[in-house]
């Protein structure tokens, strides 16, 4: 895999740049009616016909190998966690805010029979799956993450908390997450951005992009080396338990 990157912004000059970005974004999928109704603003957007974006990226060859897939817990990505469990898939899901020190649902479709459908959004995974930690997770075949603007080189912004950063930084310091692994994301096609946008070097960049009309190889796809400590503040570590154990 070759990993190219532009040269970064600071983290205050890019965090103000993808607020922006996100505005426009939200605007844009509300204007043309693509987004679902109390889905853009502020959040990852859910977005019609998010199905066959998820279709396109179960039809790849990397989708149809993968036997253990990390999903984001938003809506707009339920058809791709619906998909994987109902493929046979393992899906670990993102606790809200990655509280606790085990910050990952594990949804086994083999454990959850029948109710592995209901566990795929985040009130069911709620109820029904059990929480692990990093250290208790296998080695993830594909990380599908929540976007609100993607390029085609794979540069991604999300709604600006700054989890899904956190993530899979964590999962690439622990080894889970190699150069082998699939970063991918599924968007409308109103969220791909002809042009650059705004990253710091905490930011990773995708390897593919789903919309319901077309499947994108990023051109230039990247992974950080793990947690960047000084792009995190005190609070934010503070607040999230796995975090605090490490840096705090």
């Amino acid at each position: 895999m070759v990993l190219v990157r532009r040269q970064r912004l600071t983290v205050m000059d890019a965090a103000a740049a993808k607020a922006g970005m996100r505005e426009q974004v939200w605007s844009l999928l509300d204007d043309f009616g693509v987004s679902l109704p109390y889905s853009a603003v502020g959040r990852i957007p859910r977005f019609r016909d998010a199905e066959l974006a998820a279709d396109r990226l179960a039809a790849t060859p990397m989708w149809k190998t993968a036997t253990t897939i990390k999903a984001n817990p938003d809506t707009a990505q339920l058809p791709v966690r619906l998909r994987a469990l109902a493929d046979g898939k393992t899906v670990y899901m993102a606790v809200p805010h990655l509280a606790g020190q085990r910050p990952f649902y594990l949804l086994d479709p083999d454990m959850l029979g029948k109710r592995a459908g209901e566990a795929a959004s985040g009130d069911g995974a709620a109820r029904l799956a059990p929480t692990v930690s990093v250290d208790e997770m296998d080695p993830v075949d594909v990380v599908v993450c929540g976007s609100v603007a993607v390029n085609r080189d794979g540069a991604r912004i999300g709604k600006g908390a700054g989890y899904c950063d956190i993530e899979v930084a964590l999962l690439i310091e622990a080894g889970l997450l190699t150069e082998d692994t699939v970063l991918a994301t599924t968007v409308h096609q109103l969220q791909l951005i002809e042009g650059d946008l705004p990253e710091t070097k905490h930011d990773f960049r995708l390897d593919m992009i789903a919309t319901p009309f077309e499947l994108v190889t990023c051109r230039s796809p990247y992974r950080p080396v793990g947690i960047y400590p000084d792009h995190l503040t005190a609070d934010k570590v503070s607040a999230i338990p796995v975090l605090a154990g490490r840096l705090g």
